[in-house]
């Protein structure tokens, strides 16, 4: 009886000491799962970074907007342009550049709009 034991225990070991390693399909799983992971994450997160650009952008649009009512306010008219915003202290100048580049401008109103005259 001892004798089998310790055969059947000898053959266990023996087993485990030849699996040290995944088997293809383990790793085929593996990889799988990640592939498919990946595929569900990246989408949302791109997703998600092109909502926060738009919010980003409304954002800015909303100060400059403000902006040019304050100086409205103050000033009992509307500004000529942004340099005339900056000149005043209303905006600083990387705010006017973000709107020259944004292609913003002050409507007849008073409005920032983007100009329809720079494409």
């Amino acid at each position: 009886m001892k004798n089998k034991i310790k055969r059947y225990l000898l053959n266990i070991l023996a087993k485990s000491r030849r699996q040290e390693g995944f088997t293809l399909i383990e790793m085929v799983v593996v990889i799988a799962i990640i592939v498919i992971l990946v595929l569900l994450i990246v989408p949302n997160l791109l997703g998600q970074k092109k909502k926060a650009e738009t919010k980003t952008g409304d954002a800015f649009k909303v100060t400059i907007q403000t902006q040019v009512e304050l100086y409205k306010d103050d000033k009992g008219k509307l500004p000529a342009s942004f340099d005339e915003l900056v000149k005043n202290d209303y905006l600083t100048e990387d705010q006017k550049k973000k709107a020259e580049e944004k292609k913003y401008s002050i409507n007849k109103d008073g409005e920032v709009e983007i100009s329809k005259n720079q494409g």
